[in-house]
């Protein structure tokens, strides 16, 4: 798939109290802060916990549009929300699970069996989540709508 390493750079800067701003070059800057569970925490502000969970549902979602598009799965849309789990486990406070949550809505029926199988095809080779050491539950769901 990938023949030589590919580097991505991200630069955090301290603002104030738990509060900083996350950058890389090329993209668009945001707060980022300790979430409001924490103590001093900052609502209304994306946090590692969030990125962490989303990274793993945006790369589903990428893996899934690749695959899609190579095996000409014709789809309607693709929504996924993913619920990340913090807990305590052999002492150390930890991202425990990630629960995946895509729904691929679809127009032809017959084709409701091999979408499931490209969306189960496309968490296995999530670079991402193929990195992480949380648990990953994937529930599936794959509606078909008809134009009648």
């Amino acid at each position: 798939i990938m023949e030589n390493e590919h580097i991505y750079t991200t630069n955090v800067t301290w603002k104030e109290g738990r509060l900083g701003v996350l950058s890389s070059e090329g993209l668009p800057s945001f707060d980022v802060a300790t979430p409001p569970d924490f103590v001093k925490g900052v609502p209304n502000t994306w946090s590692p916990e969030h990125l962490f969970v989303a990274s793993a549902g945006i790369c589903l979602m990428t893996t899934f549009l690749a695959i899609a598009d190579n095996s000409k799965l014709e789809f309607e849309s693709f929504e996924c929300s993913a619920i990340g789990k913090i807990e305590k486990v052999d002492g150390i406070v930890m991202m425990s699970e990630i629960e995946l949550n895509p729904v691929v809505k679809i127009s032809d029926s017959n084709k409701e069996e091999r979408t499931l199988r490209i969306i189960e095809k496309s968490e296995q080779h999530c670079l991402i989540s193929n990195s992480m050491k949380s648990k990953i539950t994937l529930n599936s769901k794959v509606v078909i709508i008809s134009y009648q």
